[in-house]
């Protein structure tokens, strides 16, 4: 007969489901909870095919327990009950998890309603490799939270916590630790106040009044310092972004210096995090991992530290980096990991409360949306609450500008409205976007925060697939070309692209406004634009590849939208023809600054555009309204040609008139316009700026091959 799903709804009901229900005899269900039977006291049969049973006494939940039927046993899952306000208004709390210090005590606490027993231990060292015996203390428990104060100040200390759990021993990790021992084994407790670096306190954020105001660079920390050629010190390391006037072997600018020169307003910087030891050993770091498998995610990593046995220092260089942006006003946006954690069974959070912080399905396997292995439970109040703490974290210690969500569309809606609103508490101008996939993770649909809901959280940002994909091609079809290198009749997709992929004229619509739209042509994932055009263009020269690379940054940068840039695409960057370098060596994944003089005309290109647009609003309108009221487009044009005016002012800007003009053909075109006037050309197929290159009186156009037009009038 067998069981299908036992399912604990709350503390005394279960819902049972057998793969036939004919013929059950219900006088034979047993509940067995540790070692004791729980009688029903009532069992129906629901209108879905479900048993529900009410139990005679509540089931305890530092017990697992089983339904048994005749020869049958099946585990009772809890994942449900961790769900419903049964739950909830008995455990949860609002508390402050993190330690905290004061001048004759530290006090600790642990939230974990199945536990038995909790012990704090504490060491010496942060290194597990070395040998000593921790003083232990046993904490005490009320309503699932776990206390304790020691009556010393233990500051230079490390801790874990032994807990035991269905009667597995095991020591965890505090996930609300502030830093780490080496390999991020033990956590470091430590007092904030000693990690600023100089004149910390006078750190300012730029700010921007819309999304659409910035533009958008993708690093990774180790990619920017650690070719040979890029002439910094500390390569690899949070320091080696704050060397300031590096040069390749040609004296142009590498690294930071070249980040500043290029003139964007953020970085996107890739984990950082304390990500998996397996990945990299903070002992001897000499492996490569972008670090999307976190572990602490309170905490910095270590091998971008000088010293990763030195929890202090892991946090003060991290914010001597920060400082150094902001001081040149960069905004740091950080690249964060909620979505799942590296192995399942050795995280943490698995360790303090199984089945509470993960999504499983009825039959107690663990939902895998991700592709990872696991997908946390964002919509258990506890794992919410731990992520809103952890990013309030780093936005008040760190001084934070954004969020980059991993795969966001994992997340429940709710939890990233609430993230929302208490950023916004602490920066108003705080940017929130994206991964808005929609995966097949075990939440409904509607509940996902993935971009098909986009109108359900307007002031959170998505990357727009549709805007990479257009541009240069399917990125799961390595051949399959896009609008700058051939394909042909995507006019309208361009149009689309051109309004920041809001409703303009017909009933295209993936977002409600500009500033949702991540507009981006490559980014860590997958090929570069480069190699991209490598696999997809295998019969045009370099010149031509040269300009498809320009062509698509000029389409980037003057749509509405939000403008993001993988590092190294105005270099022309290539990682080999590798498209998942997530653990490619430093040959790989390092960009190679010498390149910078091969493809000197593309870095002054992209340099030109981000400086018209940084100086013309007209580019950076920030709601659908002003779009459909600002833009017109050309109709009547070339074969693959898109043309269009700003109109009227647009956003203030002091240029009444702008005209843009995108030619993806291997010919030239000419463009006839509705009207005569005096226009001045910014842009053309060689240079970019905010200064006029040309001055024609005419209501005729001439367009060259493969590249951008942008011309004002007056």
């Amino acid at each position: 007969m067998g069981i299908s799903d036992a399912i604990l709804i709350n503390f005394a009901n279960i819902r049972i489901k057998f793969h036939h229900i004919d013929y059950v005899d219900l006088n034979k269900i047993k509940i067995l909870n540790g070692n004791s039977y729980i009688d029903g006291s009532s069992i129906t049969l629901t209108d879905d095919g479900y048993f529900n049973v009410t139990l005679a006494k509540e089931v305890d939940i530092k017990f697992k327990s089983f339904l048994i039927y005749n020869h049958d046993k099946l585990s009772i899952s809890y994942t449900e009950l961790y769900k419903s306000e049964d739950f909830n208004k008995r455990f949860f709390t609002d508390e402050n998890l993190f330690y905290t210090l004061s001048a004759n005590s530290t006090s600790f606490k642990l939230w974990s309603p199945a536990a038995s027993s909790v012990s704090l231990l504490i060491y010496n060292s942060g290194d597990t490799d070395v040998k000593e015996t921790p003083h232990e203390y046993k904490m005490s428990e009320h309503k699932g939270l776990w206390k304790i104060i020691v009556d010393k100040n233990l500051e230079n200390y490390f801790y874990t916590f032994k807990i035991n759990i269905y009667g597995n021993i095991s020591e965890v990790v505090d996930p609300y630790a502030l830093s780490v021992g080496v390999n991020g084994l033990r956590g470091a407790i430590i007092d904030f106040a000693n990690t600023n670096p100089d004149h910390w306190k006078n750190d300012i954020s730029p700010k921007y009044t819309n999304y659409t105001d910035t533009i958008i660079y993708e690093i990774n920390i180790r990619d920017m310092t650690y070719d040979k050629n890029s002439s910094v010190i500390n390569k690899g390391k949070y320091l080696g972004l704050t060397e300031n006037n590096t040069l390749n072997s040609f004296n142009q600018s590498t690294s930071f210096s070249h980040i500043k020169e290029l003139g964007v307003t953020h970085v996107q910087i890739m984990p950082f995090y304390d990500f998996s030891h397996s990945s990299i050993d903070e002992k001897n770091p000499i492996d490569y991992n972008w670090g999307y498998d976190p572990v602490n995610l309170n905490c910095t990593e270590g091998a971008f530290c000088t010293d990763p046995y030195n929890p202090y220092l892991r946090v003060k260089e991290l914010k001597k980096m920060i400082h150094h942006f902001h001081k040149n006003n960069i905004g740091v946006i950080m690249d964060v990991v909620f979505n799942h954690l590296f192995k399942l069974e050795e995280t943490n959070f698995h360790g303090i409360f199984p089945g509470y912080y993960f999504r499983y399905y009825n039959n107690g396997e663990p939902s895998n949306g991700t592709g990872c292995g696991n997908d946390t439970a964002s919509e258990n109040l506890m794992m919410r609450k731990f992520i809103i703490d952890s990013l309030v974290h780093w936005a008040k210690e760190y001084h934070i500008d954004g969020f980059r969500f991993d795969l966001m569309g994992i997340h429940d809606l709710d939890t990233m409205k609430e993230i929302h609103k208490e950023l916004k508490k602490i920066n108003p101008t705080i940017i929130i976007y994206g991964e808005g996939w929609d995966l097949n993770t075990n939440l409904p649909l509607n509940k996902r925060a993935s971009s098909n809901n986009f109108n359900e959280i307007p002031s959170i940002g998505f990357f727009n697939d549709y805007f990479r994909d257009i541009l240069k091609g399917n990125i799961f079809y390595p051949a399959d070309q896009g609008y700058v290198n051939g394909k042909q009749y995507l006019e309208s997709q361009i149009r689309n692209c051109v309004v920041g992929s809001v409703k303009y004229k017909d009933d295209f619509e993936k977002f409600l406004s500009p500033n949702q739209s991540i507009n981006y042509i490559s980014c860590h994932d997958n090929h570069t634009l480069w190699d991209k055009f490598q696999l997809n263009s295998p019969n045009s020269n370099i010149d031509d590849k040269t300009q498809m690379v320009k062509l698509a940054l000029a389409i980037l940068i003057t749509s509405q939208g939000v403008p993001f840039l993988h590092s190294g695409v105005e270099l022309c960057r290539t990682k080999k023809g590798v498209e998942n370098s997530y653990n490619s060596p430093d040959d790989i994944n390092a960009i190679d600054w010498n390149r910078k003089a091969d493809f000197k005309s593309v870095f002054e290109y992209t340099k030109g555009l981000i400086e018209l647009r940084l100086n013309h609003p007209a580019f950076r309108l920030s709601t659908a309204d002003s779009i459909r009221n600002s833009i017109e487009f050309i109709n009547n044009t070339a074969e693959n040609v898109v043309a269009f005016f700003i109109k009227h002012h647009a956003n203030k800007d002091e240029w009444r008139n702008i005209l843009v003009i995108y030619n993806p053909n291997k010919h030239s075109v000419d463009i006839k316009l509705p009207y005569k006037a005096t226009w001045n050309q910014v842009v053309n197929k060689y240079s970019s700026g905010n200064t006029s290159i040309k001055v024609e009186e005419t209501d005729f156009i001439h367009v060259g091959s493969l590249c951008a037009n942008v011309y004002y009038e007056g």
